[in-house]
């Protein structure tokens, strides 16, 4: 058996042409979240894998074998629930709604655009179907969020980089505190808070009875 000690976070600084000598391995979601587990990649050999705790392995990433090979990583498909908007009655914000309630029972959540995908719980699936809208069963990779600070340290978050250039080249130079007046306290000038937007929690639509 070989060990893996290394991954290498969607084959980033790797030439293309060693990626397409790689092996590969497929796994779901409940392994790649973890940083110890064993695999058999494409080529038939045994991986005793070993990365630093707290560590996901993402489709796309490279595992460092202790020879110096490569090993792909895949993302399994296996069964999920693919939520969308009521092709009828829904809009993008039902989607939205439906990720704020998600998210506070810490679900395992895949955000996109117009759907969201998690992993299959028939609880949930009333409380979404009961949110108007559409959920079904499903076969595919699944790919959750990470969260902002794990995507920062692993280079995940959708493998976006950005580069944005937020020019923060402003005047941060505070203006002297004016002198005191001889018997009058210097007014001091507070800007007021904007007040909080307050939303409604219904979606303007009238969806009736119908069922999805």
């Amino acid at each position: 058996m070989l060990t893996v000690n290394k991954i290498i976070a969607q084959g980033k600084g790797l030439a293309p042409a060693l990626l397409k000598r790689a092996s590969s391995v497929e796994l779901g979601w409940d392994t790649r979240q973890k940083s110890r587990f064993d695999a058999t990649d494409s080529a038939g050999r045994q991986l005793a894998v070993f990365l630093p705790r707290g560590t996901v392995a993402r489709g796309g990433d490279v595992l460092v074998v202790e020879d110096g090979s490569l090993v792909l990583v895949k993302a399994a498909p296996q069964p999920v629930l693919m939520v969308q908007a009521c092709a009828e009655h829904g809009s993008a914000h039902d989607l939205m709604r439906a990720t704020y309630h998600l998210a506070n029972r810490h679900v395992a959540l895949e955000i996109a655009t117009d759907h969201l995908k998690l992993e299959p719980d028939h609880v949930l699936a009333e409380m979404l179907r009961a949110m108007h809208l559409t959920v079904t069963e499903a076969q595919q990779p699944f790919e959750p969020e990470g969260g902002a600070y794990a995507a920062a340290s692993h280079g995940h978050g959708h493998a976006h980089e950005h580069g944005h250039d937020h020019g923060h080249d402003h005047d941060h130079a505070h203006p002297a505190p004016a002198a005191p007046t001889r018997g009058r306290p210097v007014p001091v000038s507070v800007a007021a808070a904007p007040a909080p937007h307050v939303h409604g929690p219904g979606c303007g639509h009238d969806h009736g009875d119908h069922k999805h």
